[in-house]
C-alpha cells in the first residue's frame, strides 16, 4: 500500500517566527487517521525566521531526529551539550527518561528543518545528544543511513530502536531500490525535487506512507534529495 499526503494538505501551524506542517497529528493538529506511522510518530517541515526558535523545554522517551535543509540549526540543553547543524547534517537527541533543551536559527536568514520523532524500543534511558555531518556527495545515488538503531549501521547517528532514518541526493533519471519488507513501514519525503515512488509522481515535501510493500523503487524526474523513515 502506497499512500501519497500532498504537502497542501498537511496540518498546519503558523505564527510570525514558525511556519509548521505535520505530516502526522502534533500539537493541536489532531486527524485520527494520521496519528503515526509503527514506530514513526512525528515528521514536522519547520520554517524559522532568523533569529528566533524554540526556547527551553522538556521531553521525554522519544528518538528525535532534526534533519538541516537550508541554513542552519543551534542546540542547546541541561546537560551541558552545544552545537550548530548546518544544512545537510543531522543531529539526534535520545530523550531517554528527561532532557531540557532549546533550538534557535541564530543565522541570518530563515532555516528549514525536519523534525522526525520515533518512539525508542525501551524506556527512561540516559538522555544523550549528538550531531554528524553528511556530505551530499557521499549521498549520491544511494541511501545512506544517517540515523538508526539497525545492526550494521555503524556510521549512522545511534537511535534506540530497530529503525533508521536514511538520505539520497538523485540526479535526474537516477533510479534506487530500497527493500523495505511487508512486516516493515515507511515514510518517504522528497525535500526538494519530484520523484516517482513505484510508479506515483511525488512532488517536494510531500509524503509517501508505504506498508505491506516488499520493495520501494525511487525514480527521479528531477535533482531530488529525498528522507526515507524505515521503521518496524
Amino acid at each position: 500500500m502506497i499512500e501519497l499526503r500532498p504537502f497542501a494538505e498537511l496540518g498546519r501551524f503558523d505564527t510570525d517566527w514558525l511556519e509548521a506542517h505535520h505530516h502526522f497529528s502534533f500539537g493541536h493538529y489532531v486527524d485520527p487517521e494520521r496519528m503515526g506511522l509503527g514506530t514513526l510518530r512525528v515528521w514536522n517541515d519547520d520554517t524559522i525566521q532568523p533569529g528566533t526558535g524554540f526556547d527551553r523545554h522538556g521531553h521525554r522517551d522519544m528518538e528525535i531526529i532534526t534533519y538541516v535543509r537550508e541554513g542552519a540549526i543551534t542546540h542547546e540543553d541541561h546537560l551541558g551539550n552545544q552545537g550548530r547543524t548546518e544544512a545537510g547534517d543531522v543531529q539526534v537527541m535520545s530523550a531517554g527518561k528527561g532532557i531540557i533543551h532549546a533550538e534557535y536559527n541564530r543565522e541570518q536568514s530563515v532555516t528549514r528543518i525536519f523534525q522526525i520523532w520515533i518512539e525508542p524500543a525501551e524506556r527512561r534511558l540516559r538522555p544523550r545528544w549528538e550531531q554528524r555531518r553528511f556530505p551530499q556527495y557521499d549521498r549520491a545515488g544511494e541511501l545512506v543511513p544517517l540515523a538508526s538503531g539497525r545492526p550494521g549501521d555503524d556510521e549512522a547517528l545511534p537511535i534506540h530502536q530497530d529503525a533508521a532514518i536514511l538520505g539520497a541526493t538523485l540526479m535526474s533519471g537516477q533510479r534506487i531500490t530500497h527493500r523495505l519488507g511487508r512486516d516493515r513501514k515507511g515514510y518517504l519525503v522528497p525535500a526538494t525535487g519530484r520523484i516517482l515512488v513505484n510508479g506515483k509522481p511525488v512532488d517536494a515535501r510531500d509524503g509517501v506512507a508505504v506498508w505491506d510493500e516488499d520493495a520501494l523503487e525511487v525514480t527521479a524526474e528531477a535533482d531530488s534529495e529525498i528522507l526515507l523513515a524505515d521503521v518496524p
